[in-house]
């Protein structure tokens, strides 16, 4: 009998390398330790779940936090498509962005987005008038990321 238990992972979405190390700091002071799949843009991150252009698909993820701001393709370009895909419709997917534009945050609900996270990000800045990521920490409790 097969398991169709997969590994937990994160897929980050991000063309910043200074919001990347900030993420990888962030989870390892959280004890959470999955493989964190890193892709500079839409394109990079279709071609790594999809294992286009000689890459091999990576397992899919339980989260993707997803840059809006990116080249090559944005974060709501790459949204959009993953919600039309019958293969990555049901991801779970965050927003992380410096963008608080109205648009940008209507456009992500209109897309079915998990959350929406302003950076910098701080998973535990909670009540000290920073950027919360409560949601996202409780998701991943409830996912079981958590060592």
């Amino acid at each position: 009998m097969t398991s169709d238990a997969i590994q937990p992972s994160i897929l980050l979405v991000e063309d910043d390398q200074m919001d990347i190390m900030n993420v990888q700091r962030e989870l390892r002071k959280h004890n959470i330790e999955v493989p964190l799949h890193i892709a500079r843009n839409g394109r990079e991150a279709l071609s790594l779940l999809r294992g286009e252009d000689g890459k091999t698909a990576i397992p899919k993820p339980s989260v993707v936090m997803l840059d809006i701001n990116m080249p090559r393709m944005n974060g709501l370009e790459l949204l959009e498509v993953l919600r039309s895909d019958p293969d990555f419709v049901g991801l779970n997917v965050f927003i992380t962005t410096t963008s608080d534009l109205e648009t940008d945050r209507f456009k992500a609900q209109d897309l079915a987005v998990s959350g929406y996270i302003i950076k910098p990000l701080s998973f535990d800045s909670f009540g000290e008038g920073g950027t919360t990521v409560d949601g996202f920490s409780l998701f991943l409790d409830l996912l079981q990321l958590k060592s």
